[in-house]
């Protein structure tokens, strides 16, 4: 909620801004920015209509540390009505028999570049990476995003409702990450997440010192690195005060830069960092600069030695993003142990899965089984009702949207997984997945799983077409 509370100063101060020039009848003051600009590209998603669904006697786990026996879950309006044993079905209401299957809110992967990267991987089609300076603040990843991408329907299959599309590491400031529903859209608006905040990816380590340093340009260190970040968060400071000096005496209309604009995003309270970073140190390191400029980490990403700085991430609030065992592919992510969830996790910090990946997406409660079970065999207690939260209300909370959907609560949006067992059992799977209430994938109904035009083929040019 942290994250929240922020946020909505921020908007407060914007909104305050407007007012004040809003009301200046001699025109001489100036309009504040929209540092985010959320309605430059605004969700075009609607929620569809839908029957109520009843789902009788299952097990809930919710994402809020309860695991609840044979117990009622209806969703209605598109949201969670009720919870409760022997709860009575609406009269138009689908009821679902849930003895020995499970409940989880909907799965959020935090770290994704579907679409970006979709599949097949040819290179015509890989636009994940703008590498051609350290600092591309100013490109957005949805501008990107190819909503035919098969691989979408595959990571509903395995319970994913919402996901974050992020740029690749390559850069210091990589650019804005989007929030997507995991539902079918012939436009990337179609499928973005109503009122979720944008991101900002940023990388530390090796990936933005070997690209630009084998070009004979900074950084080609990690001391580079952090130059690279200071001097740019200077400059953003500088942006943002120059646009808050015009709101408030007008004057000059100071000139747009998009990339300096979503830097002052941050600093405003508005966007969300996302910070790939494997080390403990290099952690350490970015939140002291954060707390030198004043802006917030939401979380590192792909946290390999976060269980070093457990204490400190919970500190300053910020999530950590960890693989339950993927290690040891390049030297900054070596000192690995499977136990790193469990730790941070103990440590009350914001613990979560991520994927980073087109098939581990589609097995997030597999990998989320795995960190448990290493966590249990590191002498850590832990519960599915405890781990469930590392794949659902974390990530939620590291998107902003923690309000609305991650846990099964009354009220929240029905972003719910049907399993035909436990979900941390590896002869699980996801039988049914609702967003929104809607009915989004069936295991049993082929009518009912999504395809997009690339699953079709490609006709025959000279073929006869129906």
């Amino acid at each position: 909620m942290f994250l929240h509370a922020r946020c909505f100063a921020a908007a407060l101060c914007t909104a305050v801004l407007l007012a004040g020039c809003g009301g200046d009848e001699r025109g001489d003051k100036g309009k504040a920015l929209d540092f985010a600009d959320q309605d430059a590209f605004p969700s075009t998603y609607t929620i569809p209509e839908s029957k109520p669904v009843l789902i009788r006697g299952a097990t809930l786990l919710t994402g809020t540390d309860e695991q609840l026996d044979n117990t009622d879950l209806l969703l209605a309006d598109g949201k969670i009505a009720r919870i409760g044993k022997g709860l009575k079905a609406p009269k138009d209401a689908l009821v679902i028999d849930g003895h020995d299957k499970w409940v989880t809110p909907g799965i959020i992967d935090v770290h994704s570049h579907l679409g970006d990267y979709p599949a097949p991987a040819i290179e015509s089609s890989q636009d994940g990476n703008e590498m051609t300076s350290p600092n591309t603040a100013e490109v957005w990843a949805e501008h990107s995003v190819w909503t035919q991408d098969p691989q979408f329907a595959l990571a509903l299959a395995g319970g994913v409702t919402t996901l974050q599309i992020l740029p690749g590491s390559a850069n210091l400031f990589g650019g804005r990450s989007v929030t997507l529903k995991n539902v079918p859209g012939r436009s990337v608006q179609d499928m973005k997440f109503p009122g979720a905040p944008y991101g900002l990816k940023m990388a530390c380590g090796e990936n933005p010192k070997r690209v630009y340093g084998s070009k004979g340009m900074a950084p080609s260190t990690r001391m580079g690195n952090v130059a690279g970040y200071r001097k740019a968060w200077i400059a953003a400071a500088a942006y943002k005060k120059k646009w808050e000096d015009y709101a408030k005496n007008g004057g000059e209309k100071p000139e747009r830069d998009l990339q300096l604009e979503t830097l002052a995003g941050v600093l405003d309270g508005l966007i969300l960092v996302h910070n790939h970073c494997y080390r403990g140190e290099e952690m350490a390191v970015m939140m002291d600069i954060a707390n030198e400029f004043g802006f917030h980490i939401a979380a590192f990403h792909h946290a390999v030695e976060a269980y070093k700085v457990a204490d400190l991430l919970a500190k300053n609030h910020v999530c950590a993003a960890m693989w339950a065992d993927w290690w040891g592919f390049k030297h900054e992510a070596f000192d690995m142990t499977p136990a790193n969830i469990a730790i941070v996790d103990h440590a009350k910090a914001c613990a979560m899965i991520h994927s980073d990946d087109a098939v581990g997406i589609q097995h997030l409660n597999q990998e989320t089984a795995k960190a448990m079970t290493a966590g249990q065999r590191a002498g850590f207690d832990i519960q599915p009702k405890d781990a469930v939260k590392w794949m659902t209300l974390n990530p939620a909370k590291a998107l902003g949207i923690d309000d609305q959907t991650g846990s099964l609560e009354k009220g929240k949006m029905a972003d719910v997984v049907l399993w035909s067992g436990n979900p941390f059992s590896v002869y699980s799977k996801a039988e049914k997945v609702y967003i929104d209430g809607e009915l989004m994938y069936d295991r049993d109904n082929k009518k009912r799983q999504p395809h997009s035009d690339f699953d079709l083929g490609i006709l025959d040019a000279k073929g006869e077409r129906p």
